[in-house]
């Protein structure tokens, strides 16, 4: 499964490599909602969310949504800025379609296709399908979509304000901390990119991106076959420490594609064989239910979702669904009539941080 971004004919000055305290502090909140994605940081979030004010604490509760198993679009800059206050001042200038759309496919879990069919803020049946899209998900997610659709000014001021308190309490600190580190990173990128050109560049960013033979069109590997054109604006690559080890993509039709990738790390572990990885892939080598693994490492889903996600039955989930259980690869709770999987993270860890890279990419 690929995501190509068509860059034929892109001047190389509309490629660019830039650092992004929006785009950072999206990552360590998103570190904050799922630790257990990132054990690195596992201490670090632990003394972040014991100190946080009661108030904040709810708050990033209530919008969690918006940086948990993915990241809504305007929290990666196309054109990121010097400081937090410039960012969030180019989030205020979208309008509110533009805004509500991409925060309802971070809140609803819907593709951007299905909900980009028409506005929720103008149409009675897509705001109807958007709000049965954030039930079936939760209460939260629920009250968050209701608030968005009946007021989306006053929750655009609700977010913004809620960032910039996460800004005062603990990433302006954060900030200071690895600025230097991206700074070092994008002086290597930017080197590779003017002296070796954007094939080196882009396998210092990933081993997981690549350029096409004729150069035209960067490949990466993401959940689902998808396509996009960095025309116009160009493509921007934002490095992050608090990302590792998530390649997070925007690609959304009207957004200019930007990449926040992982810098890497000061000491990296020792690579491990390419016979061990194929050991470790044995138990995962049906595509069908990599793809369920992957989907599960984004969050907790029936199987009813799992199969409307990947157009499959029921009782074909099921089967695929016992298979990864006996492998001791998932969890299961309860909900009500329902039972949610999800990706057993630690489990997941002990195979190996290749593997685990590849599942939460």
């Amino acid at each position: 499964m690929t995501l190509r971004i068509d860059i034929t004919g892109l001047p190389s000055e509309r490629l660019r490599f830039a650092a992004s305290p929006l785009a950072e502090l999206t990552a360590m909140l998103h570190v904050l909602a799922a630790p257990a994605h990132h054990p690195q940081f596992a201490d670090r979030a632990a003394q972040v969310r014991g100190a946080l004010p009661p108030e904040l604490a709810e708050r990033l509760r209530e919008a969690e949504f918006l940086w948990l198993s993915s990241c809504a679009d305007f929290l990666i800059p196309a054109r990121p800025r010097r400081t937090l206050a410039e960012e969030l001042d180019d989030v205020d200038r979208l309008d509110d379609e533009v805004y509500v759309t991409a925060a309802l496919v971070t809140t609803c879990g819907g593709s951007r296709v299905r909900l980009a069919a028409a506005s929720p803020l103008t149409d009675a049946s897509a705001r109807e399908r958007a709000l049965d899209l954030a039930q079936a998900r939760g209460a939260l997610q629920e009250a968050f979509a209701e608030r968005l659709l009946a007021d989306p000014s006053a929750v655009r001021a609700r977010v913004r304000d809620t960032l910039e308190q996460c800004a005062e309490a603990f990433f302006d600190a954060a900030w200071a901390g690895v600025s230097a580190r991206i700074a070092a990173d994008l002086r290597l990128k930017s080197d590779l990119l003017a002296r070796q050109g954007l094939g080196a560049a882009l396998a210092s960013v990933s081993g997981a991106m690549t350029l096409s033979p004729d150069g035209d069109c960067i490949v990466v590997d993401k959940l689902q076959d998808k396509a996009t054109a960095a025309d116009g604006g160009g493509l921007t690559f934002i490095p992050s420490v608090y990302g590792r080890p998530h390649l997070v993509v925007v690609h959304a039709s009207g957004w200019q594609p930007v990449v926040q990738y992982p810098v890497p790390e000061a000491d990296p572990p020792e690579q491990v064989s390419l016979e061990t990885v194929g050991l470790r892939l044995d138990a995962l080598a049906h595509p069908v239910r990599l793809r369920l693994l992957r989907t599960l490492a984004r969050g907790p889903h029936t199987t009813r979702e799992l199969a409307h996600t990947w157009e499959l039955t029921p009782p074909e989930v099921s089967r695929h669904l016992a298979v990864l259980r006996r492998a001791e690869l998932l969890t299961a709770r309860r909900d009500g009539r329902y039972v949610r999987y999800a990706l057993d993270v630690p489990a997941l860890t002990a195979l190996g941080t290749d593997l685990l890279s590849a599942v939460l990419r």
